[in-house]
């Protein structure tokens, strides 16, 4: 083989994979919205927990994921701003029937519910927090709209498990 068409193959990889790899660390981590109608019970999925009053950021997580624990964390605290947001983690590690109903391809992977429990957005990866907490606000003034009260935009931790 011509070794200048090896190397002209061999850069043309290279650049093909960099590119891929660019297109995929620029969806990563985006709350992509949901306007499906299907609503998820969070104590079906983990018995003994229940969802946010406004919101739930339901992770779903697997027992080798390196950024699990870090996104976690992240949500977790995300959670104590908002009044009746809470952050519940799933491991899919031994339930692939999860993985399949919610179409989990890679973890950490979060949906980010209503108070209804209906899907509002889906974030692949760690997520972005500037978007997600965009996100949640109008989730929080929605159910408090609906509730006829005022909701906060941040407050102190929660002293129930609210937030977790």
């Amino acid at each position: 083989m011509n070794p200048a068409l090896v190397v002209i193959l061999l850069v043309a990889l290279l650049a093909l994979a960099t590119v891929a790899g660019l297109v995929g660390r620029s969806r990563a981590g985006r709350v992509k919205a949901s306007g499906g109608s299907e609503t998820v019970a969070v104590s079906e999925l983990v018995p003994g927990e229940s969802g946010g009053t406004a919101a739930t950021l339901l992770q779903f997580s697997t027992e080798f994921c390196s950024t699990c624990g870090p996104t976690g964390v992240q949500l977790e605290k995300l959670a104590t701003e908002f009044a009746g947001v809470r952050h519940v983690d799933v491991d899919i590690t031994h339930r692939p029937d999860l993985a399949r109903r919610f179409d989990i391809l890679q973890s950490p992977t979060t949906l980010v519910l209503d108070g209804d429990g209906a899907i509002r957005a889906r974030i692949g990866g760690s997520p972005r927090l500037a978007d997600l907490r965009t996100r949640l606000a109008g989730l929080v003034a929605v159910g408090a709209r609906t509730a006829g009260t005022a909701a906060p935009a941040t407050t102190t931790a929660p002293t129930t498990r609210e937030a977790s």
